[in-house]
């Protein structure tokens, strides 16, 4: 005689759990509890993030008119009135400084927006299709990059007529190679890839291929450049503004700002040009420790070569 088989008193029921997908605040403030985190990555963010801020709420916060001449007040040193002096026509110099934040930061955004799109689109169809678009489009590259990339700007700057747009069109266009040459040797690398080879042999059209399977993995690759950029987009306007083929005066902006300090570094007037150089550096040294952070953190073979 078989013996009867009992159900346990406490019966196993399967219950289906519905994905949880995190919300976008939530993803904001992970992100947040990352960086803050991140002994080398959160000072050179918030330093950042300060310039941001400054060149956004600046002008709420400190009323006074950069382009304001005021002949009674001129080359004052720093006071409580003129928290940075003011320079050799009155101006206030901490209302240039601001003014000359807005016009650095979002010079630097623009560039790595258009330089990064472009660059991507070039590196991705030379990289994918490979033999005479690779040829043609890196001869191409090979063509700027022969230039140094300060005179390239400069040469561009000129020819199109000196100013604030013309030198981010010199800057984008010098940043195009950076972009081009690097997603194109990350593309050639996926292409190879299993994942990759099987979507293709299961019908895959080309496009579905890039965007689906291809493009999400150059997204770290992305944007460790693009913070790359951004620091070379700053420091490049402030170099065509230095010479005189960026921003024109009385527009404020750092590199005239310096070059407008330089005739009273003899003379003791010291605020001018060493406020503006402090913002560039702050700017450019920020950008660069992130960019070299989010590299060492992006990168697996980085980490396992480490």
């Amino acid at each position: 005689m078989k013996a009867s088989v009992h159900a346990p008193p406490e019966a196993t029921v399967l219950i289906r759990r519905r994905r949880v997908r995190p919300t976008r605040w939530a993803t904001v403030r992970h992100a947040t509890q990352f960086v803050l985190g991140d002994r080398a990555l959160a000072p050179a963010t918030l330093l950042l993030l300060a310039l941001v801020v400054l060149a956004i709420f600046g002008p709420l916060v400190w009323s006074k008119d950069s382009l304001g001449i005021d002949i009674g007040n001129t080359l004052q040193a720093p006071t409580v009135t003129h928290p940075m002096g003011t320079d050799g026509v009155g101006r206030d110099i901490l209302a240039r400084f601001i003014g000359g934040a807005r016009i650095s930061l979002l010079t630097g955004l623009v560039v790595v927006l258009a330089g990064a799109t472009l660059g991507s689109a070039i590196g991705v169809m030379a990289g994918y299709y490979g033999r005479w678009v690779d040829a043609v489009l890196m001869r191409i590259m090979d063509a700027i990059l022969a230039f140094p990339p300060l005179i390239l700007a400069m040469a561009v700057t000129v020819g199109l007529g000196v100013g604030v747009t013309t030198a981010a069109i010199g800057i984008t266009l010098t940043s195009v190679p950076f972009y081009a040459r690097l997603l194109r040797s990350e593309v050639v690398r996926l292409r190879t890839l299993p994942f990759v080879e099987a979507a293709s042999a299961l019908g895959a059209t080309q496009r579905r291929i890039i965007l689906r399977h291809i493009v999400p993995h150059l997204s770290s690759t992305l944007l460790v450049q693009a913070a790359s950029v951004f620091g070379y987009a700053v420091l490049s306007l402030a170099a065509l503004g230095f010479v005189g083929l960026g921003a024109q005066v009385p527009t404020p902006e750092w590199g005239s700002m310096i070059t407008d300090g330089m005739q009273y570094t003899l003379t003791g007037q010291w605020w001018i040009g060493v406020f503006p150089g402090l913002g560039l550096l702050v700017a450019v040294t920020a950008t660069s420790l992130i960019s070299d952070r989010l590299r060492d953190i992006l990168d697996p073979r980085g980490q396992a070569r480490g």
